[in-house]
């Protein structure tokens, strides 16, 4: 019996390795053009506001110098004091130890979160070396965990979908009458001819992530004294894992905890 010539597999291979590598080239011009243009945006908004905060800084510092009769030097020397003792936590007005339970329990939730807003940080070589290996564990560990609860909260919508649809078409009468309801998850694609569509599915988790951070947003305007724009600003940057740190919730001491309830117990009494 005679075979037939074999297909050109080696070539086929060729072809499908070749248009692989042409997305990913395509695919990293795109993020390096998106980068390019981001950070010509971004220095042309910011880069005004910062040269004229340099010069409202230099001019400040400056007067404090002929105020006080204190040399240029000196004080750039105190600064930078100032700002290595910031970047060990230490506060002027401490308001709570950062690194007692509580505040070190909201370290490692940044931690393996991924967000790391970098308001407190390990100082200490010990604490250093601990929080690479903590950390190799921790975020994989949480993000598997976050890929899993994604994948449960997307099947439980999409039952739901699947529960609406089977009672539309019951009202309507189009479902065929040997057809069992599934009280299972699993059963999601039981439903004859009709699938969850993706486009619902994550508009449905858009409009959930949205009201959830305009909500949050109402939340820390409230608690925090931030006007809206902030607030929304914190909860992006959050949610995203970005975490830049410039804006954190305050940490307040036990005897502000202690003033707010009695004033909250009295403004109840009245």
């Amino acid at each position: 019996m005679r075979r037939g010539p074999a297909p050109p597999r080696r070539g086929r291979c060729c072809c499908r390795c070749a248009e692989d590598t042409g997305r990913f080239v395509l695919l990293a011009a795109l993020i390096a053009a998106y980068l390019t243009a981001g950070a010509s945006v971004f220095s042309a908004l910011e880069r005004p506001s910062e040269a004229a905060a340099q010069r409202r800084w230099n001019r400040t510092l400056t007067d404090f110098s002929r105020l006080f009769n204190i040399s240029l030097p000196e004080l750039r020397a105190f600064l930078r004091s100032y700002e290595a003792a910031m970047a060990a936590g230490i506060r002027a007005e401490a308001l709570r130890p950062r690194w007692d339970f509580p505040g070190a329990f909201y370290f490692v939730a940044t931690v393996v979160s991924t967000i790391g807003f970098g308001m407190t940080t390990p100082a200490t070589v010990a604490g250093k070396v601990f929080l690479i290996i903590y950390g190799l564990f921790g975020c994989a560990g949480t993000i598997l965990f976050f890929n899993l609860f994604l994948e449960r909260i997307i099947s439980l919508l999409a039952f739901i979908m699947k529960t609406c649809r089977e009672r539309q078409l019951r009202r309507s009468g189009l479902l065929p009458p040997n057809f069992r309801r599934g009280s299972a998850i699993s059963n999601v694609g039981s439903l004859p001819g009709w699938k969850p569509s993706v486009y619902h599915v994550m508009l449905i988790l858009g409009i959930f992530a949205i009201t959830l951070s305009c909500c949050a947003s109402a939340m820390y305007t409230a608690v925090e004294g931030w006007n809206y724009i902030d607030s929304l600003y914190y909860c992006f940057v959050t949610f995203s894992t970005i975490g830049f740190g410039d804006l954190g919730i305050a940490l307040v001491s036990e005897e502000e905890k202690r003033k707010f309830m009695t004033c909250t117990t009295l403004n109840e009494n009245k």
